[in-house]
């Protein structure tokens, strides 16, 4: 199986776990997910200063700036692999 394929069967795992993960690793994920399918963050930060929640996954996407594409992939892959 190549990257993308492994990396379709972890988002579907991701849907199915038995547990819902905190809010840092909900965070990684999201980020690992939008560097793996979009690449740098190509979005403008949330200019609502009171949209906690858009700051934060805005940060935690750029954090991922300059990393390639399969080794979001492969990251987002092994974290699922743990929560399993």
């Amino acid at each position: 199986m190549n990257i993308q394929e492994l990396f379709d069967q972890a988002v579907a795992r991701s849907k199915t776990l038995t547990e819902k993960p905190g809010n840092d690793v909900l965070l990684q994920l999201y980020s690992l997910y939008k560097q793996a399918t979009e690449g740098d963050v190509n979005i403008d930060p949330p200019a609502n200063a009171f949209d906690f929640v858009g700051k934060a996954k805005y940060n935690a996407w750029e954090g991922l700036k300059g990393k390639s594409k399969e080794n979001a992939m492969q990251e987002y892959i092994d974290l699922i692999g743990k929560l399993k």
